[in-house]
Parts: structure tokens; sequence; C-alpha cells
């Protein structure tokens, strides 16, 4: 379907796919496929028990210039996913 952090073209078909340990399992689902805000998370947890972030965290480390900015986007980041979650 596609590497953590690709654009979303996998994901479409993560909703699909999450059907099928279900009905053979009661172990939670967790789906993580280019979940990068807030919104994607939101959408995600509307099918899966968990929603697995990676690749947007690191980024927010990444794409700053330095150790208190990357931490003050991490933050941010981690809020909006969060609240995504908990819109659903």
């Amino acid at each position: 379907m596609g590497a953590s952090g690709a654009p979303e073209q996998g994901s479409r078909a993560a909703a699909a796919l999450s059907g099928r340990p279900r009905r053979v399992s009661e172990t939670p689902v967790g789906v993580g496929l280019g979940v990068r805000d807030g919104a994607q998370a939101a959408a995600v947890a509307g099918y899966a028990d968990a929603v697995i972030v990676g690749s947007a965290l690191v980024r927010c480390l990444l794409d700053t210039p330095d150790l208190t900015a990357g931490l003050t986007a991490l933050r941010a980041l981690s809020a909006d996913l969060a609240s995504g979650v908990r819109r659903r």
C-alpha cells in the first residue's frame, strides 16, 4: 500500500483492509499509513482502533531550525492529532 508517511493514496484501501482481521479476531486494529494531521487521524479513527503516527512526528523535528522549535512543532502536531482522534 505504500510507506508510512506516504501520500494518502494507499490509505483509501486501509479502511477496507482493516475489516479483514476483524472477521477472524477480536484483536484491535491499528492503521497509520500517511497520517499527518488531525483530520487524517479523525478519518482513520472512524474505522481503526488505533491511529499510528510516526513519520509526521519525526518530520516536526527535522523540518525546524533547532530543538526548541522542533519541540514546539511536535507539541502542536500532537495536540492536533489527539483532537482529531477525539472528535471522530
